[in-house]
C-alpha cells in the first residue's frame, strides 16, 4: 500500500490523545487533585494540567470556565469524598464521626484547607455536607438558634481542620531550646515554658496534632450538650 494510503488510515484510525483520554469535568478535577496532592496547590495551572492529561490547554475550557472554576471544582470534589452516612448513637457520636472523617480527607489532601478558605460560594458537595451537619443537630434536639451557634463554635473544625494561633508541633533540638531560654527567658517566661514543655525533653512531649484536634472537638461537643440544656452524652 502506498505511503499516502498509510497516512490516510492512520489519520482515520488513530483517535488522538484527547479522544483516548475521554475528557470530562470529573476527569479534569481528578487529575487536578492528583497534581495538587503531589506538587501543591501552587503547581496548578491550565497549561500544567493539560500536560498531565495529555491534551491541549484549550480543551480544558470545555469543562472549566477558568482557573477559579477549576479550584472551586477541585475543592468541592474533595469535600465530596467525606462520607456523610453516620451510624453514631445520638447527635454527639454522629457529629464526632462525621468531623473526624472530614479530617481524614483533609489529611490526604493537605492543600484543601487553604482552598476551602478561599472559596466564596459553596459547591454542591459542600452544601450536602453542611446540610448533613445541620440535620444531625436539628434531629438531635437543637433549636435553629442553637444550631446556628454550634456552626460558629465549631467553625472550620466541621471540615476537619483548624488554624491554630501558633505551631508547636516541632521538636526543638537541645541547643535550640538553650538558645530560646537565653534570648527570651527573662522577657517572655511563659512562652519559653511552653516551648520547652513540648520538646522531647520537656514535660508534655511532642505535640500530637490529631490528638489535640480530637481533644478540642470533644470539648466543644460537651459544651454543646450544655447549650442544649441537658446532660452531656457519654
Amino acid at each position: 500500500m502506498s505511503r499516502e494510503g498509510d497516512v490516510k488510515i492512520s489519520a482515520l484510525g488513530d483517535p488522538g490523545p484527547e479522544r483516548r483520554t475521554q475528557l470530562t469535568r470529573a476527569r479534569v478535577m481528578e487529575a487536578a487533585i492528583e497534581l495538587a496532592d503531589r506538587d501543591g496547590l501552587e503547581s496548578i495551572s491550565m497549561r500544567k494540567l493539560a500536560q498531565e492529561l495529555g491534551v491541549e490547554a484549550m480543551s480544558l475550557y470545555t469543562h472549566v470556565r477558568n482557573k477559579k472554576d477549576l479550584l472551586d471544582g477541585m475543592t468541592d470534589a474533595v469535600l465530596g469524598q467525606i462520607p456523610t452516612a453516620v451510624d453514631g448513637a445520638g447527635w454527639k457520636a454522629s457529629l464526632r464521626q462525621l468531623v473526624l472523617a472530614a479530617r481524614g480527607v483533609m489529611l490526604r489532601h493537605p492543600w484543601a484547607p487553604g482552598a476551602v478558605q478561599q472559596q466564596s460560594t459553596p459547591g454542591p458537595a459542600a452544601l450536602t455536607y453542611v446540610d448533613t451537619v445541620l440535620g444531625i443537630l436539628r434531629e438531635g434536639g437543637f433549636s435553629v438558634a442553637q444550631t446556628h451557634h454550634a456552626l460558629h463554635l465549631l467553625g472550620s473544625r466541621l471540615l476537619g481542620f483548624t488554624q491554630d494561633v501558633f505551631d508547636d508541633s516541632g521538636d526543638l533540638a537541645p541547643e535550640a531550646v538553650a538558645g530560646l531560654v537565653r534570648q527570651l527567658g527573662a522577657s517572655h517566661p511563659y512562652v519559653v515554658e511552653m516551648a520547652v514543655a513540648v520538646t522531647h525533653d520537656g514535660a508534655l512531649g511532642g505535640c500530637d496534632d490529631g490528638a489535640e484536634f480530637a481533644f478540642t472537638l470533644d470539648f466543644i461537643l460537651d459544651g454543646l450538650s450544655r447549650l442544649q440544656g441537658g446532660p452531656a452524652e457519654s
